[in-house]
């Protein structure tokens, strides 16, 4: 009879360890309503649980609590969790103990001003956009790195940057820095200083020529015909660095009226290169201009073909006849579209 109830006494404290086992080590989180769970800096370990159970990542706070007893769970580390259907609360509870976040990535392509930069950044991170863009206008922060807020753009390269979701504004910076640096080897310095340029004009006139043409084999060309007209001081005369002035991006056609923009970045008005770039510039960009070949031109326009592709010339007779080629096609392609509108 005593074997017989220290039997029966085992096997329950045997059921009971399994039970308590499969609740710490068996699956606990449901489907949850988004891949990342998010904690904020400043959350509380009850915000932290709560949410958990509003957003259906687990059903109950009981046994998250007494995880998080048995594991220490102390410190709550703001950041960006992925969890996934069926992990355990041991799990679970350790990765948030040790603030074992997913990183985000950050991809950088064409940005034309810091304000959009600031956007893009402050829409991915926890901190705000404001929060961003108080840095990248903030001069004499900006001066310890050389730059100020016309050419801080220069310095964002178009890579991928891997960062956790509670980073700083200055965090995410001292990436963009590393990046430039690392870019900017000894062999493109050298190249740089054969052009007389330092690397922030070189991204400068990178900006321009990426504006200007998404064609590779023609970035070489336009680069070579604003060098030239650098070299000779002749203005660059570059139609994207209006619109940029104006920040009126979508504009088709740039006029007299444009042209009379009073802005530094407006390169009909001034001459030599402007205080900074358009937009962040690509690599192929930056390369075409450090290796721009040698060339006698000084004007090129769209090719009224509408390939994509732009005409060059170093006589302004033959360039002035290919504009109006592209001029007219143009205007026939604006009326074609606006009849159309008007007949549907």
């Amino acid at each position: 009879m005593k074997k017989r109830i220290f039997y029966v006494i085992v096997l329950l404290i045997l059921i009971a360890g399994a039970f308590v086992a499969y609740k710490f080590f068996g699956p606990a989180t449901t489907t949850p309503s988004g891949e990342f769970f998010y904690i904020k800096t400043g959350a509380t370990y009850a915000d932290v649980k709560n949410e958990l159970v509003e957003k259906k990542y687990i059903n109950s706070t009981t046994w998250f609590d007494y995880a998080k007893k048995i594991l220490r769970f102390n410190t709550i580390k703001p950041g960006r969790y992925k969890i996934t259907k069926g992990m355990s609360l041991f799990k679970l509870v350790r990765m948030l103990r040790s603030g074992d976040q997913s990183k985000l990535n950050l991809v950088i392509t064409k940005i034309r001003t810091r304000e959009d930069l600031a956007k893009k950044v402050g829409n991915l991170f926890e901190f705000d956009s404001l929060q961003m863009i108080n840095l990248l206008n903030n001069n004499e922060k900006l001066k310890e790195y050389g730059l100020d807020t016309n050419t801080v753009m220069a310095v964002v390269m178009p890579y991928t940057y891997s960062e956790v979701w509670n980073s700083k504004p200055e965090s995410i910076f001292e990436q963009f820095l590393t990046a430039y640096k690392k870019f900017w080897n000894d062999e493109r310095k050298v190249k740089a200083d054969s052009l007389k340029l330092t690397p922030l004009e070189v991204s400068t006139i990178a900006s321009i020529v990426e504006e200007e043409t998404n064609k590779k084999a023609d970035k070489y060309n336009v680069a070579s015909t604003y060098l030239n007209r650098v070299r000779i001081g002749m203005k660059l005369q570059a139609d994207p660095t209006v619109k940029f002035a104006m920040k009126n991006f979508p504009l088709k056609r740039v006029t007299g009226v444009h042209l009379k923009t009073d802005s530094p970045f407006n390169t009909y008005m001034y001459a030599g290169i402007p205080p900074g770039p358009i937009c962040t510039p690509s690599i192929e960009s930056i390369d075409a201009v450090l290796d721009a070949p040698k060339t006698d031109y000084l004007y090129f326009v769209a090719s009224h073909k509408f390939d994509g592709t732009s005409i060059f010339t170093s006589n302004y007779n033959d360039h002035l006849k290919y504009a109006r080629m592209y001029q007219q096609e143009l205007t026939r392609r604006m009326d074609s579209t606006k009849k159309a509108k008007e007949n549907q």
